[in-house]
């Protein structure tokens, strides 16, 4: 069974930053590819980034420039650091097991609030 877990959301003032972390359990971690999707209130589910059981990043146009995705396999792992942080970016973001250019795996976890206020 897949568990996917995320953690380091919050308040955060507009510029500022943040850096979201996922586990995923029941996977071969370094072989698996993972995601971070964001919804905003009243606004469909959208990629954020994805991230190759290799290292291969893809990212949203709109976020590439203020976001990084990365993982550390030994600790099973998956990080969205998040810079710049702008109101916009108020979303619940979620973490996906199985992100590829076609779309979202079947595991979700259950997302992780940032909200982008002063």
């Amino acid at each position: 069974q897949v568990e996917v877990v995320e953690s380091g959301g919050g308040l955060v003032q507009p510029g500022g930053s943040l850096r979201l972390s996922c586990t995923a359990s029941g996977v071969i971690f370094s072989f698996t590819a993972l995601g971070w999707f964001r919804q905003a209130p009243g606004k469909q589910r959208e990629l954020v980034a994805h991230i190759s059981g290799g290292g291969t990043t893809n990212y949203a146009d709109s976020m590439k420039d203020r976001f990084t995705i990365s993982r550390d396999n030994a600790k099973k792992e998956v990080y969205l650091q998040m810079n710049n942080l702008k109101p916009e970016d108020t979303a619940v973001y979620f973490c996906n097991v199985g992100t590829t250019k076609q779309g979202p795996g079947r595991d979700w976890g259950q997302g992780t609030q940032v909200i982008v206020s002063s």
